[in-house]
């Protein structure tokens, strides 16, 4: 299962975004109309996202948001399976934390402010395949948030409906359209088993040995 922390739409997402001033100060203006271009700087080199707001319109207006509110800056990927996905966006490197990480997002919802998650567009055309970026989620299906994924394989199980998903497949939104070789560098570095993190989901069985940081996730205009 692809993890993450019911639904709401746009005008939820869009208030939430309105509280947030640093959002206000950091975002530039997003046609969303056409594709969106994104550029994650990571401590491996740049991956250039190309988001797709028409077919995934509340996916990527969730993306935005927590990327504008500086939601991925310094996190990490913290789970890495080679022939599956590389998934990052909601946990930091933090000693005092059990196992040295820390969930942001769980971290958040203590101080009362939870993450707001969004409908579920995997019924959008876009599909699990090679190079695509798509929101994780837990069991239900309309729980995605902050985390992402990307396929490093081609996925089509996460396209099928299945009970262990909550009947529902997982919503890709975009594409890599650039520094594939640092999604290659991602994929290929050793993990481990951290039961030291505590997580029941199965999350934490894959971790790696170097955490590869997100230093900053940005809109290219």
């Amino acid at each position: 299962m692809i993890t993450r922390v019911i639904a709401i739409g746009t005008l939820a997402l869009l208030a939430a975004c309105a509280q947030d001033q640093n959002t206000a100060s950091k975002a530039p203006p997003v046609d969303m109309t056409k594709p969106v271009t994104v550029l994650m700087s990571t401590t491996k080199g740049d991956i250039t996202l190309e988001l797709d707001p028409v077919r995934a319109p509340l996916s990527t207006q969730s993306f935005l948001y927590h990327t504008n509110a500086g939601h991925y800056d310094d996190t990490v990927f913290q789970r890495v399976i080679p022939n599956f996905v590389i998934q990052g966006g909601g946990w930091t490197i933090d000693p005092t934390a059990p196992g040295g990480l820390r969930d942001n997002a769980k971290r958040d919802a203590l101080a009362g402010h939870p993450d707001v998650t969004i409908k579920n567009e995997w019924q959008n055309g876009l599909k699990n395949v090679k190079g695509t970026i798509a929101l994780g989620r837990e069991k239900d299906p309309d729980s995605a948030s902050r985390e992402f994924y990307i396929n490093v394989v081609d996925n089509p199980k996460l396209d099928t409906p299945r009970e262990v998903a909550g009947g529902a497949g997982y919503a890709v939104f975009g594409r890599v359209i650039g520094g594939w070789e640092v999604v290659e560098i991602i994929r290929n570095g050793k993990t481990q088993p951290r039961p030291d993190i505590p997580m029941d989901d199965g999350s934490m069985e894959n971790v790696p040995l170097e955490l590869v940081v997100v230093k900053t996730v940005r809109v290219v205009k």
